[in-house]
């Protein structure tokens, strides 16, 4: 008889999805990362035109149309003054597809995979399905990942260390010198970095720097998306960018698993990152003012709160029961556990939404809390 692989009996569904289904209908949705802006009218465009020019209704390139890794190495020029050859980057549905593409591609059975605990939900379980093993390792105080703690896990058996920033769940933003520690970090252990940058232009203070920029080998992979940067999450739309060694690897997962990306989406990436950045500023300046209500709100309702520096999401530090009291309210909110084990004893809260809702929630929010004191 068939049995199911020990992989994928390791993996359970996530945490946020639980709560979304605990959730009554009418709830206020503080748990979703999902910006509440519709994709610029520029991407919808792109995409209509190659449409009604029939050019979506065949398969594109493995790695993705010419025009669209164009475009992506140039952003990366215009961004950041990085040299990226189009050759040197896939094209993947989805920021998570690539995720997928860089562990599976690195990753050998028994090999550990270092990831911020608490962290985005993917790595633990990608890591699983790859056959690797979790590593996960504490953040700071400001919920910022540590280069030398990271360091200090590496051993002999490890393949990757995955750096996040800014960060899902704790919208943290590492700094230019933890930056240039990870790049070091990989070189001198020679260990892949994989470096999560999906939310790489959603920053209100400092800047986003990468590890790619200060690598002296090819030790670091970047994957990035249109998903929350043109809040394009339905879409499907993301990228890997590294030597073309590792490209060529990833490339042989991805042409068996999905063959290329949407062509449609494609299009409307492309006109996504050469078109106009107006709406992208507009976004991040909404995101910045409701991060200051938010947290205003929170610290307000007693909890002590990281001020998130990046990304749309918020992770207080809770007392015992008052997620059950919040969910019990109808109000969306994560808990903290669903992110890690050193999760525990805090929430994650998305203010992807309305601020009429946000300040709705924070009503609610402020009840409960006094409920639980």
């Amino acid at each position: 008889m068939t049995e199911f692989a020990a992989r994928v009996e390791q993996v359970s569904i996530s945490g946020i999805r639980e709560v979304f289904e605990a959730a009554s209908e009418d709830a206020i949705n503080l748990g979703i990362g999902q910006p509440d802006f519709p994709t610029p009218d520029h991407a919808r465009r792109g995409a209509i035109e190659a449409i009604e020019a029939e050019r979506t209704d065949a398969y594109t390139s493995n790695k993705g149309t010419r025009s669209l890794r164009e475009a992506i190495a140039n952003k990366y020029d215009r961004d950041y003054e990085i040299d990226v050859d189009p050759a040197d980057i896939i094209a993947t549905s989805g920021g998570s597809e690539a995720l997928h593409l860089v562990l599976e591609a690195h990753v050998d059975p028994g090999q550990e995979v270092i990831f911020p605990d608490p962290g985005f939900v993917s790595y633990d379980a990608l890591t699983r399905i790859a056959g690797g093993t979790p590593k996960p390792v504490g953040l700071r105080e400001d919920l910022t990942l540590d280069p030398a703690a990271v360091e200090e896990a590496i051993t002999d058996e490890t393949a990757v260390f995955v750096v996040n920033s800014p960060a899902n769940p704790t919208g943290a933003v590492q700094s230019e010198e933890d930056m240039r520690e990870f790049a070091r970090i990989a070189d001198e252990h020679d260990v892949l970095c994989l470096t999560d940058e999906v939310y790489e232009h959603i920053v209100f203070d400092g800047e986003h720097r990468s590890p790619f920029e200060f690598a002296q080998t090819d030790n670091v992979v970047v994957v990035s998306a249109c998903s929350k940067t043109y809040s394009m999450t339905g879409w499907r739309l993301g990228w890997v960018v590294a030597s073309n060694r590792r490209i060529e690897r990833m490339l042989r997962v991805h042409q068996y698993a999905q063959a290329c990306a949407s062509a449609p989406a494609q299009y409307a990436a492309e006109a996504a990152i050469t078109g106009p950045q107006e709406p992208v500023r507009e976004m991040v300046d909404a995101f910045e003012e409701r991060r200051d209500v938010v947290v205003d709100g929170l610290v307000d309702a007693g909890l002590e709160v990281p001020t998130p520096s990046g990304a749309f999401y918020v992770m207080p530090k809770v007392p015992d029961g008052w997620c059950e009291e919040v969910l019990d309210r109808d109000v969306i909110v994560v808990p903290g556990d669903a992110f890690g084990a050193n999760g525990e004893g805090y929430a994650r809260l998305s203010y992807a939404t309305g601020m009429d809702e946000l300040k709705e929630a924070l009503e609610i929010i402020d009840d409960a809390t006094r409920a639980v004191r």
